[in-house]
């Protein structure tokens, strides 16, 4: 199991960095109370890797299995498992899409008010990890957060952010990196 959605988030993203992707794009949004009654959390990643047919999609969703590439030592596969299991057992829901050769989105959102929701964790930390894969030219981060008493809404580019801290080859500039979107983290009082 995942201590945060953010352990949830870094594992779905680094799945769609390794399947040849060019491009990630990664939607996270927190709401304050709605339809519901309950705070919600979601998130989305899309990327336009080697995306899965629909045989290869079952078997993703099935912890017993794996294609053996990723971890040739392993028998199992538990990162889509767990998102699943996580996300039905906190009141919230998922979905998957894939078609070979274009790419895979995978969605899910969870009800914060439900006690088994693991907290939001560091999400800061979270983006940092992500924009540190290597293999695609570009990942976009869209944020959102809005509840009754803050909201922060930002978009960042990996290649933007590349550029103006020069790399992330060295720790003054992971450092940057860090202060950056942890800035970025912080609320704005309505």
């Amino acid at each position: 199991m995942y201590f945060t959605l953010g352990d949830l988030i870094v594992d779905i993203a680094q799945n769609a960095a390794e399947a040849g992707a060019s491009l990630v794009d990664i939607e996270i949004s927190e709401k304050g109370e709605g339809d519901s009654g309950n705070p919600e959390f979601r998130f989305a990643i899309k990327d336009n890797g080697k995306g899965m047919d629909p045989d290869e999609l079952k078997q993703a969703q099935d912890p017993f299995t794996t294609d053996g590439v990723k971890h040739p030592q392993r028998k199992i596969g538990l990162g889509l498992p767990f998102l699943i299991q996580t996300a039905e057992q906190s009141g919230g829901g998922w979905e998957i899409s894939s078609e070979k050769g274009k790419g895979t989105e995978v969605s899910a959102w969870f009800n914060m008010g439900n006690v088994d929701t693991p907290p939001a964790g560091d999400i800061a930390g979270t983006f940092r990890t992500i924009f540190h894969y290597e293999g695609p030219d570009e990942i976009i981060v869209h944020r959102s957060k809005n509840n009754e008493k803050n909201i922060i809404s930002y978009d960042l580019k990996k290649t933007e952010l590349v550029e103006a801290l020069g790399g992330f080859d060295d720790t003054y500039s992971l450092l940057l990196l860090d202060q950056y979107l942890r800035s970025m983290e912080e609320e704005d009082e309505l």
